[in-house]
């Protein structure tokens, strides 16, 4: 079904504001702005134009896009927080398109496929040394090799996938995706070497041949707090105890266990605890729903499958299974403050999930290298640290903590890395600014609701660690990005050519877009009004001259 649009309306004058007559003021001129999710992207990806691909059925020209931008798709369709979808135009007409569902779609199908990209760069004869396998040092091997550098990954650990293996449960990141993913960066000719620490990166650069070191060691160190404790059971941090899962060594944590933290990570070491075996898992938490740093829909399924969150609890003491909790108040700056208030809570473990730190003794020894007062690695605009040819991002770098922003400091990086060992400079393109809703021309409503992802039943979720969301078919997928406004790029619909009163719009075949003819051109704005996606501007006449 349509609508028609009830809420635009054109000036009285039109003959004023448009400047046709005698003397005519303005002209439109056809340009491309950023749409906001792409804008809003922390891996940089041009999403509206794979997701133009995808929904002509060109789907491995849109994986091809993709991935100039992110080499991951099917990891960050399942594990990304996509902030693209909280800017998309669409939501506020009904649902925003939902880009990372097409985007794990293209991502599985290439695994499907077997698609690998060819390298076009001419080899650089220059190598360059990542320290850790996680989704910063992953990205930035995939694109220095795309740009024709020889790559080697050193990873401390038994597997390659940091944090995407470590810290995110198998339930929302099967391991056979994360292992596909891997290869293909592997394919591409990068060396990945596991169970191989670096402990000096000068030596490595002086002995072995690096040119360059990027540094992208994950945030694996869990924090931790002095509770008062008399004969309490088994303290340990949630990165440990995920950890522990994923390499089958997982400790016995008895029939009640509580997490203490409000955070994504305390919301998986929930839900990990009951599907190994806990008959309660509670999490514990000092602020209320609205202000904890978990997103909503991980406490949302969190309860789902009977995790029972005590908001505004601190614990003050442990005797034995016994907890002493404090009841919080939240106070007018959104601050936890105590009451007084005591309740008791029984566990038989207690699981830490209170934030990580990153181990960066490895650069202690490096002249040059500066640490922040909070354990981050202080960086200038090139990602380079104090020591000439060391770099360093992800974790590692004052940013916030997500798969997608590390895997965008792997792109930003590999860039610079790349310019500075040609001896220049690499600045990001700069783009106009993105296109709000607001200055879309949507004269019509289409009902083309969201197309939802299916989802194993909570109550059968708990028993093992099967993936709980399944993909779009392709069909879906199709339609799904067929949901894209195009938001401030032509997609050659056609309005301007059909509205133009004096057929002063060129069509010059599919994919070249129009042109203008301004000698038959009236500046009547009729093309600039019918343009749905904003990718005509109305400018002065003198300055299309």
């Amino acid at each position: 079904m349509s609508s028609v649009r009830t809420d635009i309306t054109l000036p009285p004058d039109l003959r004023k504001t448009t400047g046709t007559g005698p003397v005519r003021l303005q002209q439109p001129v056809f340009t491309d702005s950023i749409p906001p999710c792409n804008h809003a992207c922390p891996a940089g990806e041009n999403i509206q134009g794979w997701l133009d691909k995808a929904q002509a059925g060109d789907f491995e020209g849109a994986w091809r896009t993709l991935v100039r931008d992110n080499p991951m798709p099917s990891i960050h369709g399942r594990v990304c927080y996509h902030p693209c979808e909280s800017s998309c135009n669409r939501q506020h007409v009904d649902d925003a398109v939902s880009i990372h569902a097409v985007e794990r779609f293209l991502g599985d199908l290439a695994l499907e496929k077997g698609w690998v990209p060819e390298i076009t760069a001419e080899a650089s004869g220059k190598n360059v040394l990542v320290v850790g396998a996680g989704p910063s040092g992953l990205s930035a091997a995939w694109h220095l090799a795309m740009l024709g550098h020889q790559v080697e990954i050193r990873e401390a650990g038994p597997m390659a996938g940091g944090m995407m293996r470590f810290g995110i449960p198998a339930y929302r990141m099967p391991r056979d995706v994360l292992d596909g993913e891997v290869d293909r960066i592997r394919q591409l000719g990068v060396k990945i070497t596991l169970d191989c620490k670096v402990e000096d990166v000068v030596a490595a650069m002086e002995q072995e041949g690096f040119d360059a070191v990027f540094m992208a060691i994950g945030a694996h160190l869990g924090k931790h707090v002095d509770i008062p404790a008399r004969d309490s059971g088994r303290i340990l941090d949630a990165v440990t105890y995920l950890a522990s899962v994923e390499k089958g060594e997982a400790p016995k944590l008895g029939r009640r266990v509580a997490i203490y933290g409000g955070g994504n990570t305390a919301m998986d070491a929930a839900r990990t605890a009951k599907r190994m075996g806990a008959e309660e898992a509670m999490i514990i938490y000092r602020r209320d729903r609205e202000h904890m740093p978990a997103h909503e829909f991980e406490a949302i399924e969190a309860e789902a499958e009977g995790i029972k969150i005590n908001w505004l609890r601190t614990i003050r003491q442990i005797d034995s299974t016994e907890f002493q909790v404090e009841v919080m108040e939240v106070d007018e700056n959104g601050r936890p403050q105590p009451t007084g208030e005591v309740e008791t809570l029984e566990a038989d473990s207690l699981v830490l999930a209170l934030g990580q730190n990153v181990d960066t003794s490895v650069l202690e020894g490096i002249p040059g290298v500066s640490l922040a007062w909070d354990g981050v690695v202080e960086v200038n605009e090139n990602m380079m640290t104090g020591a000439e040819g060391v770099f360093a991002g992800g974790d590692m770098v004052p940013s916030e903590r997500t798969v997608t922003i590390a895997t965008g400091h792997g792109k930003k990086a590999a860039h610079h890395i790349d310019a500075w060992l040609k001896g220049t400079t690499w600045q990001k393109e700069t783009r106009t600014p993105s296109v709000d809703f607001d200055a879309l021309h949507l004269h019509y409503y289409t009902d083309a609701q969201q197309r939802q992802q299916d989802s194993i039943a909570p109550e059968a979720r708990t028993g093992d660690f099967r993936e709980v969301t399944s993909g779009l078919s392709e069909k879906e997928a199709r339609f799904e990005a067929a949901r894209c406004y195009s938001c401030g790029n032509c997609f050659e619909c056609d309005g301007c050519y059909g509205a133009c009163p004096e057929s002063a719009i060129i069509k010059l075949g599919k994919g070249l877009r129009y042109s203008i003819n301004y000698d038959q051109c009236t500046g009547c704005q009729a093309c600039f009004l019918q343009c749905p996606c904003h990718a005509i501007e109305m400018v002065k006449v003198e300055a299309v001259a």
